[in-house]
């Protein structure tokens, strides 16, 4: 028998945050953790390496978090590193678990064996996205129309190059969502926002939103902000609160017949 990836007492792999109003938002932070389990150590990398971009998403738990408070919502956060395994990838494609991110080679991740890759996945990736289709069968269940949003962050500098834009809106075969939050965003003309930048979405590229999102005929969008805004609890609150104003109408400004009903197939 293979041994459990996890020992007792070691965190779960998620945190849920209940739905407290009805909200029709869903918030999801694939990498909103950095933990490790203790079975795979430190994945031969220091401190300094493991508190980069390169291990998770760095603000976009607290974001996360505020937005849920002040829309009421339901929000799952994901507590383990992306390098144990990636919740926003495909199983199977190489980045799913990474040997190496940006300039870094992971030694932990080398050689990785099937056997191990479904450990990681029956852990962490299974359960994750197994309590997100929960969230969302018991919501079709009551017909309560949804919005899938995906909360990200992204650094300031990426190889020597220096990314402009303030926050990004991602999507790839609907732009319902992203585009009307697009366009509430850029009435602040301070704002650099980005159109499927600094990423664009892909199926090789992205998991959550296309699988709980498109692929259930739901409106949603991924949420890129750019993390020396997210350095502090008050960065985080202040783009928590500005999305909790514009995500409603951004919601509200969307045909209601093109949803009503979905939440599951």
């Amino acid at each position: 028998m293979q041994k459990a990836l996890f020992e007792p007492g070691e965190a779960p792999a998620f945190e849920a945050i209940e739905d407290r109003s009805n909200s029709p938002f869903l918030i999801t932070c694939d990498h909103a953790g950095r933990l490790l389990p203790r079975s795979l150590g430190s994945l031969g990398l220091p401190e300094s390496q493991l508190s980069r971009h390169i291990a998770w998403d760095i603000g976009a738990a607290g974001v996360a978090r505020f937005l849920a408070a002040e829309l009421g919502a339901f929000a799952i956060l994901q507590t383990y590193s992306r390098l144990v395994i990636d919740c926003n990838r495909p199983l199977g494609v190489p980045s799913s678990i990474a040997t190496l991110s940006e300039d870094t080679v992971i030694p932990g991740n080398r050689d990785v064996a099937p056997e191990e890759a479904e450990r990681r996945a029956r852990a962490i990736f299974t359960p994750y996205h197994d309590r997100t289709r929960d969230e969302l069968e018991r919501r079709k269940r009551r017909r309560q129309p949804t919005a899938l949003v995906a909360m990200h962050s992204f650094t300031p500098i990426y190889q020597g190059v220096v990314r402009p834009w303030h926050v990004g809106v991602l999507y790839h075969r609907d732009a319902r969502l992203a585009h009307a939050l697009r366009g509430f965003l850029l009435r602040d003309s301070g704002l650099h926002v980005g159109d499927n930048e600094p990423y664009a979405a892909s199926d090789a590229t992205d998991y959550g939103m296309i699988e709980h999102g498109e692929r259930r005929g739901i409106p949603c969008v991924e949420i890129e902000i750019r993390q020396d805004l997210l350095n502090d609890e008050a960065g985080q609150m202040a783009w928590a609160r500005r999305f909790a104003e514009l995500l409603p109408q951004a919601w509200a400004s969307l045909d209601p017949t093109s949803f009503e009903g979905a939440g599951g197939s």
